[in-house]
């Protein structure tokens, strides 16, 4: 039986502040190369490419963006995707519900991926998706858990009800990031899996989920969409009626709750597919120690270093003897912390915004 045509929903808004100082708002993370030769934005939409899986691909980002967008698509030969382009930030859930009513067939599946994860394995991927189509068809609200590697605290986790069928499996629960302990006492369970942010739902089922979950939410995402202003490719929502929407995220928005209603229809797909949200320096680190690509640069020296992750833009950086480091120049600013330590990034981005 084919495969019913997958539109890609590519969720592009974040700021990725703990990634600064080469992350910033005019440029966030995943339009910069810290992987590989693309970006992360152009890795997501050329994992979702094949025509035979699936549609055009519909980009839902800051309009501040839209430039670099277009560029970053037409480098790497997109030339069908449409940009929703949001005139203020509301957060995922506000962001897939303009998505949904984008959709020109209201029964289509939505592949919903945000632009800053790495998948290095596209067939697990890929096999996940097929595995789940079949209940998505028949209504089910679908998430990919990542099978864990460890007992992460920056991760929420999900807890695998009964199987469905193959490899797909009721949610039984959304559980917040956990403490070490519990992340630890969930794991050796072996029914938990981290909760990777990645959708897969038909339109009319998202949208019949904000009805009953999120009612205001969805009143003002189609009040944004009715008074849409269309320009070639790209779609502006009403800046007005957008901005009087609800804020809050696709799982506490519906799926925690579908999850918990008798009635809601939420199914988890483990996979093992290399993931990572590349949230952190740390983060980045891991990802060139499992992939053998350290990403070396010629701007920087280092001599009888162990551990570190040293990256600049411009600057030439030159170290002797350092160990267990992240050190990352842009620009005027360079970090200089402990590995390890990187989600404290962000207590220096908020010191940097209270001095203006």
């Amino acid at each position: 039986m084919p495969m019913p045509e997958i539109i890609p929903i590519i969720l592009s808004g974040g700021g990725g502040t703990r990634l600064w100082p080469m992350s910033r708002p005019e440029c966030p993370k995943q339009f910069l190369a810290l992987t590989g030769e693309e970006t992360m934005f152009q890795m997501t939409l050329l994992r979702s490419a094949d025509r035979a899986l699936f549609a055009a691909p519909l980009v839902v980002a800051g309009a501040r963006h839209a430039a670099l967008i277009e560029q970053q698509l037409h480098a790497i030969g997109i030339h069908n995707a449409r940009l929703l382009l949001e005139p203020c930030a509301r957060n995922t859930a506000p962001a897939i519900a303009l998505a949904a009513l984008a959709a020109e067939d209201p029964a289509a599946p939505l592949l919903v991926m945000p632009s800053d994860h790495v998948i290095i394995d596209a067939p697990a991927f890929y096999a996940a998706i097929r595995a789940a189509l079949p209940l998505v068809e028949q209504g089910y609200l679908a998430t990919f858990g990542i099978n864990p590697t460890g007992p992460e605290t920056g991760y929420g986790y999900i807890q695998s009800g009964e199987e469905l069928r193959g490899g797909v499996h009721r949610v039984a629960r959304f559980v917040e990031k956990p403490s070490a302990a519990r992340a630890a006492e969930m794991i050796a369970g072996g029914d938990h899996v981290w909760n990777g942010g990645i959708f897969l739902f038909r339109a009319d089922s998202f949208l019949a989920a904000l009805a009953q979950y999120a009612p205001a939410m969805l009143a003002a995402a189609k009040a944004a969409m009715d008074k849409a202003r269309i320009d070639g490719a790209q779609i502006h929502p009403d800046e007005a009626a957008f901005a009087a929407c609800p804020a809050d995220s696709i799982d506490y928005a519906v799926m925690e709750k579908a999850a918990a209603s008798p009635t809601g229809q939420v199914c988890v797909v483990p996979v093992s597919m290399g993931w990572s949200d590349v949230g952190s320096w740390d983060a980045l680190y891991e990802i060139g120690q499992n992939s053998g690509s350290a990403a070396p640069s010629d701007r920087v020296t280092e001599i009888d270093g162990t551990g570190n992750l040293i990256r600049s833009d411009g600057i030439r950086i030159h170290t002797v003897g350092l160990e267990n480091m992240i050190v990352v120049a842009s620009g005027n600013d360079i970090l200089i912390i402990p590995r390890g330590k990187s989600q404290e990034v962000k207590r220096i981005v908020e010191a940097l915004k209270d001095r203006g």
